[in-house]
């Protein structure tokens, strides 16, 4: 018989992997752009950022991605990469015509 357990707990490790994936690349993303870019944008300044994104990635490193706290910085994240960085990706590119 397969080991429901085994299978919950890979399928955990893994959420918790790509998460924590996500997060680091959306912080590194967020420190590299200029800091004009996301008021241009109407979003919140890069400094929030980049403390929304640092606290998320603490936060994933110590909590699982499915307990409370896991999954708001999992939506913090996912907030970020679906509608800040595409934005500021278009500001700071100009138009593409």
């Amino acid at each position: 018989m397969i080991q429901v357990d085994g299978i919950v707990r890979t399928i955990l490790l893994v959420i918790q992997v790509v998460a924590l994936g996500a997060a680091a690349y959306a912080l590194f993303h967020a420190a590299r752009q200029r800091k004009d870019a996301f008021t241009a944008v109407d979003k919140l300044s890069k400094p929030i950022w980049l403390t929304i994104l640092a606290v998320a990635f603490v936060v994933l490193l110590v909590f699982t991605g499915v307990q409370l706290l896991g999954i708001v910085a999992i939506v913090a994240v996912c907030v970020y990469l679906v509608d800040v960085r595409p934005r500021v990706d278009d500001i700071q590119r100009g138009p593409r015509w």
